[in-house]
């Protein structure tokens, strides 16, 4: 008898531990009970990571996302380096993170955690979505327009987890007529989540764009995305450090950067007041003319920008705008290739012109950008498919 109640509870112990299994982050500092929950069949990855959970994937498989992925208020959702996760060709399948949940996708240069579709084509997927609690100037709390996710508050080091040496290709399909998903979304996302060695390539929207908050980036490589390279809007008071983009060959695409405060209403609080520095903006001879459009309100600081392949380098535009950059010395040391045509235009709300102050900004002829003046930066070699 004792010799078969021992069997029995060995084999309960082996068919739990099929189940959870102690895993530890980065970012914690004791060891939690991961929960498998859809991590189970890699081949039908979709699905809650709900309170409490601790969903760990294996970077030794490859993760086929046939839905949406909701990382719930209490979940977390670690990813480990290597991983791959490839999605069908569908709106349905996106990863949100919500209010209060947790991402841990923390890649190496030599191992980076990658999104993909298996078409391989711009815009055959939906992309990755980042719901905080830092503030937006769009109302206390606002809802994302794609899974109707809360987002906004006041916690201003919010900390939705960290995303490091992470590619997400192929993206920004149809969510609904009017709605596409960029590559990245960060809605209200605070300013303890790490954002870091990111690059969104190949995508049918925008690449990066930040709704208010209170969040910062490092090393962020958007190319070959065929609206607009880098978006802030609804109150961003973060900051970002080393961006290189560059359009399609193709000239398909719009700016590099660009920038509000709000759509309607340009002096909503907080205003958007984001610091850039370190950046490579390259063109195309065909396409949207600008490199950097800031307008409805925003304001901004600029220092070590190279600019090459578009007519027009900064765009400034609406008095607020205007004001806040016109003869204030806030861009500085930028490098014009001979191929920008206008270095700066202004314009107030009404559309007139405005002449520039000499003093709204410095050029440097020997300006780095993002580390390697117009060349692909060493940072970005390798991970973030720039050779």
């Amino acid at each position: 008898m004792k010799k078969n109640y021992l069997k029995l509870i060995m084999a309960a112990v082996i068919i739990s531990s099929s189940f959870i299994f102690h895993s530890c982050s980065e970012d914690d500092d004791v060891a939690t009970i991961a929960v498998v929950g859809i991590a189970q069949d890699p081949a039908n990855f979709k699905g809650d990571v709900t309170s409490g959970q601790v969903v760990t994937l294996d970077a030794t498989k490859v993760y086929v996302l046939n839905g949406a992925v909701r990382v719930k208020d209490g979940g977390k959702l670690i990813i480990p380096a290597g991983t791959r996760i490839v999605a069908t060709a569908a709106a349905e399948s996106y990863i949100l993170v919500e209010q209060g949940g947790q991402i841990y996708a923390n890649g190496t240069s030599a191992s980076p955690v990658t999104f993909n579709s298996s078409a391989a084509t711009a815009g055959s997927w939906g992309g990755l979505i980042i719901c905080g609690k830092a503030p937006v100037n769009t109302g206390t709390t606002a809802s994302s327009e794609i899974g109707n996710a809360s987002y906004g508050g006041t916690a201003d080091t919010d900390n939705s987890g960290s995303l490091t040496y992470v590619r997400i290709e192929n993206a920004g399909i149809n969510f609904s007529t009017d709605i596409k998903f960029n590559g990245l979304s960060l809605f209200g996302v605070g300013s303890d989540t790490k954002v870091e060695n990111i690059a969104v390539v190949n995508g049918a929207e925008d690449g990066i764009q930040l709704y208010g908050g209170t969040v910062n980036l490092t090393n962020i490589v958007s190319i070959g995305n065929e609206d607009d390279a880098f978006v802030w809007t609804d109150g961003w008071v973060g900051t970002v450090s080393n961006i290189y983009t560059k359009r399609k060959t193709s000239g398909t695409g719009n700016t590099g950067i660009k920038g509000l405060n709000n759509a309607t209403n340009a002096d909503a609080s907080p205003r958007s007041k984001p610091t850039l520095k370190n950046i490579t903006l390259l063109g195309a001879t065909s396409g949207e003319s600008q490199a950097i459009r800031l307008y409805s309100g925003t304001y901004a600081s600029f220092e070590n920008v190279v600019l090459s392949d578009w007519t027009d380098g900064f765009s400034i535009e609406s008095d607020s705008t205007v004001t806040y950059l016109n003869g204030q010395s806030k861009i500085k040391d930028v490098f014009f290739d001979t191929t920008v045509t206008n270095k700066m235009t202004a314009k107030a709300t009404d559309g007139s012109p405005v002449t520039i102050q000499p003093s709204t900004y410095t050029e440097k002829s020997d300006a780095t950008g993002a580390g390697n003046k117009i060349a692909n930066p060493a940072w970005a070699i390798g991970w973030s498919t720039l050779q």
